[in-house]
């Protein structure tokens, strides 16, 4: 709106505005002492367009988008930290004080603290713990863990017999905006079903929810959650938000919460490649693109498409060509019913 304020445009005004009788033209005084104020205001009027678009929803970013969600009482959703447990063996009677350190190793290690106190006996002792910093970073696998930190190096050892989850990014800008316009287009009365969705994308880890009311008889209420992977949400993430909306929920309401039943999709296909191309290359980027391309579809398409996921085959760099692509063993495309996910199965890539 004001790129025409440039410092030739604003300068020009202001030698216009200036006396006609005094010395004007460029390496005069008057223009010297005109030409910083002139730049000065060019940058001013550029921060102009910042402030329009800070403050429309559609444009604005970060802590700006955080005070314009606030207008209809939304806050960004935090981060989440991932929780498991930790094995530490060592000598019988050492002591795992509450805030003990282990980490991942590695050039960017991820570190975990444990939230109880606990004495090593018979060899070893299993302790709660959490990741030190929330994400999902921190939903490491089985054996992932086996750094000790701090005072009982070289003591004991440490390793996480099962996978850490549940920890969940800080929420993004899209996502926030996303629930903005939830808010502001799809008015939530009286318990009705957009009030339960978004009660339910209130909660850390909650990418989208269905609602089915009356699902199971009157006064009943189903909310079906999927995460930010698209996929069935953590149980401790469905607990959250079962526990986030029955004291808000109107009275009576029989409310059930659940993650959404997952569909694995097994894909199979027959390529042509290019010279050098390597099969487990291209078989890792189909897996990782059809991946892609199922969660475009979360909540959104029941149906997917063999020509979809052909493209996807296509699209892989060295690939000439394709043949007999099937989905769960057929060739027709796949639907899932309602209240369901697709998530990928078994993916074999074959050359033709």
């Amino acid at each position: 709106m004001y790129e025409y304020q440039t410092k030739v445009a604003i300068l020009d005004r202001m030698l216009g505005a200036s006396p006609a009788d005094i010395d004007k033209r460029q390496g005069s005084v008057t223009y010297d002492l005109l030409s910083p104020a002139a730049i000065e205001l060019t940058q001013a009027y550029a921060e102009l367009d910042n402030v329009l678009a800070f403050g429309f929803a559609d444009t604005t970013y970060g802590a700006y988008l955080d005070m314009r969600a606030k207008e209809y009482g939304l806050t960004r959703k935090p981060a989440v930290k991932a929780t498991g447990s930790l094995t530490f063996t060592g000598p019988d009677g050492t002591p795992i004080p509450r805030g003990t350190l282990a980490s991942t190793g590695g050039d960017t290690p991820v570190y975990f603290v444990t939230t109880a106190d606990a004495t090593i006996s018979g060899g070893s002792v299993t302790v709660a713990a959490e990741a030190q910093g929330g994400g999902v970073a921190g939903n490491v696998g089985a054996g992932a863990i086996t750094t000790m930190i701090g005072d009982l190096v070289g003591i004991v050892a440490v390793s996480n017999a099962a996978h850490f989850e549940g920890g969940v990014d800080t929420e993004s800008d899209a996502s926030l905006k996303a629930r903005y316009f939830e808010r502001a287009f799809r008015p939530a009365t009286s318990g009705n079903a957009n009030q339960y969705r978004q009660w339910a994308l209130e909660v850390p880890g909650v990418s989208d929810a269905r609602v089915y009311p009356i699902w199971d008889g009157p006064g009943t209420v189903k909310v079906v959650l999927i995460d930010a992977d698209k996929t069935a949400p953590d149980p401790s993430i469905v607990a959250a938000v079962d526990a986030h909306i029955r004291p808000i929920a109107p009275v009576g309401a029989d409310v059930t919460v659940a993650g959404a039943a997952e569909v694995p999709v097994n894909v199979a296909a027959k390529v042509t490649l290019a010279a050098g191309t390597q099969l487990p290359d291209v078989q890792a980027q189909v897996a990782s693109g059809v991946r892609d391309y199922l969660r475009t579809l979360a909540f959104a398409d029941p149906l997917i498409r063999v020509t979809r996921v052909a493209n996807v085959i296509l699209d892989v760099p060295g690939v000439i060509d394709y043949a007999d692509i099937r989905l769960n063993g057929g060739t027709a495309n796949i639907a899932v019913g309602d209240g369901q996910v697709a998530v990928l199965g078994d993916v074999a890539v074959v050359t033709a």
